[in-house]
C-alpha cells in the first residue's frame, strides 16, 4: 500500500478548513517529532478542557511524524493512550514522539502531550511500515 499526502489531513493539512492546522518538527538523527500546539475552544468536551479524541489524535500525529524521520509510508496499526491530567483548550502544549524500537514490519513508537513541562497525556503506538 501506498500512501499519499493531499493537504487534508484533519491534524495538519493546510487544505482542511476545519482541521487543527498543527506544524510538526521532525529529527531524524533521533528519529523523533515534536510540536507546539494550542487547541482552540471548538475542540472542546467538557467547558474549557480540550476533548479527550483530540489528545489521542494529536498523539496518533506526532507518532506518526516520528516514523516519517525514517519513511512516509506508515500508517497507524494501534494506539493506547493514558489521560493523566486534563488538558484545558487555549493552553501551550508541547507534542512529543520518539521511536523505541524499529521491526521488520513496523515501530514502537511512545509519545507526550506536555503542558509547562508536565506529562498530561502520553500513548504507546504501534505504527505499520507500508
Amino acid at each position: 500500500m501506498q500512501v499519499e499526502d493531499d493537504k487534508g489531513c484533519f491534524v495538519c493539512g493546510d487544505d482542511n478548513a476545519h482541521g487543527l492546522h498543527a506544524t510538526f518538527e521532525v529529527d531524524k538523527k533521533n528519529q523523533s517529532a515534536s510540536c507546539h500546539y494550542t487547541i482552540p475552544q471548538q475542540f472542546q468536551g467538557w467547558k474549557n478542557v480540550a476533548h479527550g479524541g483530540i489528545l489521542a489524535t494529536l498523539l496518533d500525529e506526532v507518532s506518526i511524524y516520528a516514523c516519517r524521520s525514517i519513511t512516509c509510508n506508515v500508517v497507524t496499526a494501534e494506539l493506547s493512550v493514558r489521560y493523566r491530567k486534563p488538558v484545558m483548550v487555549n493552553t501551550p502544549l508541547v507534542l512529543r514522539a520518539k521511536i523505541v524500537e524499529t521491526k521488520k514490519r513496523y515501530f514502537l513508537v511512545e509519545s507526550t502531550i506536555e503542558v509547562d513541562g508536565k506529562v498530561h497525556a502520553s500513548a504507546k503506538v504501534k505504527v505499520f511500515i507500508c
